[in-house]
């Protein structure tokens, strides 16, 4: 028989880690057996136990003998629920952010800033879907004073299903844009799907964030009494760009109040919303100013994005985690502006784009034969489709193109490598 959720909780109090990779168990966590389309978690659920773990939740009855087994009806859903369960025992105010670009270091500037006043709970890295944002909510402790939560999605309905679970009391969507077109279909779907944050917080007297300066946004958020931010007058928290060439140093205030400069570690003017974002909802929790800007300064990007390195030949700006339209744009312009000689770029397929995939790589394209670059290499299949039109180095994979790097090294050159994570870009780094 299949256990009650309540009862559920009540081991989970007693053992408040979740496991989901038998092959990290912690002592004492619960292992959670889900499955995947290459794997079944049934199969590692003694071992778990082995590892440390205090109880394994399965659903294959042949599975669950053992009084350190628990059985449910499906592993999943039970995660899911367990997540929204302990969500109603928090009484802390729970941020959602979501959009297409821009959520992850949104997210971590936002928890940096409130981490100087609150004890702040934020989403690992980008554990933004059905089985991240559970896993994100059951890190949060009877200690905690607020949450950051980051909500991703790749079909309609999604943010909506997410936020029943997650149940924000303030929520930012960051931008809205062509991504994940495979499973969303259109531009308008999108739209639809992140709009269904605000819609959450509009029937539960949330409060939104909303940036001044996108027209999309502003019209979405009508009637929803945002706190605003962005380059306009009439912000609530209004910021100027100071200095683009090189890390970006911005200025910014609220209403009535002196500015203040902070000299970030950041690149690129597609960053500044993101800056401007984490400012607002910092001031709107009173934040002390001072606090804002050592939080923001202090900052340093990894993890593939936007982050700066320099091998032994040349200088690398690499943003290998996530790439559509829109972010592909915005990152060859900033780069193209940032940087004026010795200009090389690597750029990899832009993945689930659908039927669009083809018009999209071949607009990126015609991108690239405006502005002058020493080198240029694409790597994917999408690319390889369209790149004839253009002077550069193809390959369909990204061993291929390491191949010909390493026999054909380069030296001197300022390089962005930008790419959807699925590309693997990363491995280029070795023979750069």
């Amino acid at each position: 028989m299949s256990i009650s959720i309540k009862d559920l909780y009540s081991v989970y109090l007693e053992h408040p880690f979740i496991c989901t990779d038998n092959r990290k168990a912690e002592k004492g966590s619960m292992f959670f057996a889900l499955k995947g389309d290459h794997f079944n978690g049934n199969n590692y659920a003694e071992q778990a136990i082995a590892g440390g773990c205090a109880y394994a939740i399965v659903d294959d009855m042949e599975k669950s003998d053992g009084e350190r087994l628990i059985y449910v009806e499906e592993v999943l859903p039970a995660l899911q629920e367990l997540a929204a369960y302990h969500r109603e025992s928090l009484n802390i105010p729970v941020l959602c952010i979501t959009g297409t670009n821009g959520k992850t270091t949104t997210k971590d500037l936002t928890a940096r800033i409130l981490s100087k006043k609150l004890n702040v709970v934020a989403t690992k890295g980008n554990l933004n879907n059905h089985i991240g944002v559970p896993l994100s909510l059951l890190t949060i402790g009877k200690d905690a004073e607020m949450a950051v939560i980051e909500l991703g999605a790749n079909h309609i309905k999604e943010i909506e299903f997410l936020c029943k679970i997650a149940k924000p009391t303030h929520g930012l969507i960051t931008n809205i844009g062509k991504a994940h077109l495979e499973g969303f279909g259109d531009l308008d779907s999108v739209r639809q799907t992140k709009l269904e944050l605000y819609q959450f917080l509009k029937s539960n007297d949330g409060q939104v964030f909303v940036n001044r300066d996108n027209t999309m946004l502003m019209d979405l958020s009508k009637g929803m009494n945002p706190v605003f931010y962005g380059s306009s007058e009439d912000s609530d928290c209004r910021g100027t760009l100071l200095d683009v060439d090189g890390h970006l140093k911005v200025s910014y205030c609220q209403q009535g109040d002196a500015p203040r400069e902070i000299i970030t570690s950041l690149l690129g003017t597609y960053n500044f919303e993101n800056i401007m974002a984490a400012i607002c909802i910092g001031s709107f929790f009173q934040v002390p100013a001072t606090d804002i800007v050592e939080a923001v300064e202090s900052y340093v990007p990894d993890n593939n994005r936007s982050e700066e390195l320099d091998t032994d030949n040349n200088h690398i700006i690499l943003d290998a985690y996530n790439a559509n339209p829109m972010n592909m744009r915005a990152a060859l312009e900033s780069f193209t502006n940032l940087v004026k000689a010795n200009r090389m770029v690597i750029l990899g397929d832009m993945l689930e784009l659908g039927t669009y995939a083809e018009e999209e790589h071949t607009a990126i394209v015609d991108l690239l034969r405006e502005h002058s670059y020493e080198r240029v290499i694409l790597v994917g299949e999408e690319f390889s489709k369209v790149c004839t039109m253009l002077r550069c180095e193809h390959f369909t994979n990204v061993n291929d193109a390491k191949i010909w790097l390493e026999s054909s090294p380069v030296s001197g050159m300022n390089i962005l490598v930008k790419g959807s994570r699925g590309i693997g870009l990363e491995v280029l780094l070795e023979a750069l």
